[in-house]
Formats: C-alpha cells, structure tokens, sequence
C-alpha cells in the first residue's frame, strides 16, 4: 500500500491531517480508501471519525486516550505495512435522472458548444461508471470523477443563484448531484427525484467516497412514480458491490 510520499500535520488539537499529492487521480483514491479501511480496522478504539476528501484524509481522535503524536507513529507503521489481506469493497449506486429538457436547461448549450445531439450527451454521461471522490460543498453533494472526456466544459461564468434539489450537473472534468436548493455554476443536464442527504438517517448520505455512481436514464413518468416513493419512504436506491 505505501506507494506515495504523506505529510501528516496536526488539525488543532483533536485531528490528524495526512495528505497526499495534490491531485485528482483513481489510484490516490483508492489508496485513502484502502488506508481508511486499515485505519478503522486497527485504530478503531481511538478514532472517532475519519474524514475522505480528494487527495487526504482527516483522522478524529480520543484526546484523553491517545496523543497526537502516537496517532500520527500509528499511522505511518500502518501505512508502511505490508499487510494486504484487508480487501475493500464498495457499492455501485444506480441513480435514476430525468435528461427531459424540462430538467436538462443546459442540454441545448452543450449539444451547441460539443456540435453533438442532446440524446449523445444523454448517452455517455449515463454509460460512463463514476468515482465518488469527496462529498461536499452542501451536505450531500457527490463529487464525481470519470466524465468522458466530450463532455467536459467549463464552469458558467455567471452562477445560477437557484439550483433545484436533485439537479445533476457537470463542470470541468467532473459532475455531480446539488442535494438542496442552492445557488450553483454547473452545468445543468437532468434532475435525480431521490434524497441525497438526511439527517434522520445513519448515515445522513448513503454514499460514500470510494463508492461508484452510475446514471439510470428516465422519463418524465417514470421520474414521479419514483418521486412519490422516495416521499412515502418506499424507494431503496438500487446497489451492487463493485469490486
């Protein structure tokens, strides 16, 4: 597992920051995920939280039970390891999106600036398998890596102040879910009617990163049937274990 050179800093006096190369890479983050695992596996009873992002990861500690500097002589005797009996699995997520233009307000724009069809951007952003990579900025929001690469654009130069809940976007090399209301300069090309985070539930995002995404095309009725189930709390998000 120890392929990459980590800084360890200390996140005030409650936390571990280890980072790794300031990029956006399938192999670094499958190496955090991996570490992650380990981590919980042998730590478990000082870490209280550990927090996945790009390219580091945040370890919560019991300060009355282990100092940071111990902590951080831990992580690296587990990062050196050669032990790689632990496999990690993760879940494929099949979220269902409505490309309606109804929903889809950027569709005409991309299918201008790509000079393809709508029903090609349709196809390759719901054939692609996406890399959950970081959950953020809103509760919820699922950072996704894997675009292919005709569809890559750029951000808006001017944000929409209102995105509606569920509104699936990309930008740049990336795309991604709004789980709220909220102002946004994605791209957008459909609309998910599922929850993306809830705080009455354990946890409140059922994804997480490492996981998989991969887009389920639906009509416009197809699109309230499922709505008005995931209102009655009688839609289960569809799942696999992948890998």
């Amino acid at each position: 597992m120890n392929r990459y050179k980590l800084t360890y800093k200390p996140l005030g006096s409650i936390a571990a920051l280890i980072q790794w190369p300031k990029e956006i890479d399938k192999d670094i983050l499958k190496n955090i995920s991996l570490f992650r695992s380990k981590i919980q596996e042998s730590m478990g009873e000082y870490v209280l939280e550990t927090v996945p992002a790009y390219n580091s990861l945040t370890i919560f500690f019991d300060t009355g039970r282990i100092k940071y500097s111990t902590v951080v002589s831990d992580l690296k005797q587990i990062y050196e390891s050669k032990d790689q009996k632990l496999l990690v699995t993760n879940k494929l997520w099949k979220i269902p999106v409505c490309y309606d233009d109804k929903f889809g307000l950027d569709l005409g724009l991309l299918a201008k600036a790509k000079k393809i069809k709508k029903e090609k951007i349709i196809a390759l952003h719901s054939e692609a398998i996406y890399d959950v990579y970081f959950i953020g900025f809103l509760p919820g929001f699922l950072y996704l890596g894997g675009l292919p690469e005709a569809l890559e654009y750029r951000r808006k130069d001017k944000p929409r102040m209102n995105i509606n809940k569920g509104d699936v976007a990309l930008a740049g090399n990336q795309t991604g879910i709004y789980p709220r209301e909220s102002p946004g300069g994605w791209n957008i090309i459909g609309n998910s009617p599922l929850n993306f985070f809830n705080v009455e539930e354990f946890p409140p995002c059922f994804a997480v990163a490492g996981d998989k995404v991969k887009f389920v095309p639906v009509d416009k009725k197809e699109y309230e049937a499922i709505k008005k189930k995931v209102e009655s709390g009688d839609y289960k998000i569809e799942s696999e274990i992948y890998g």
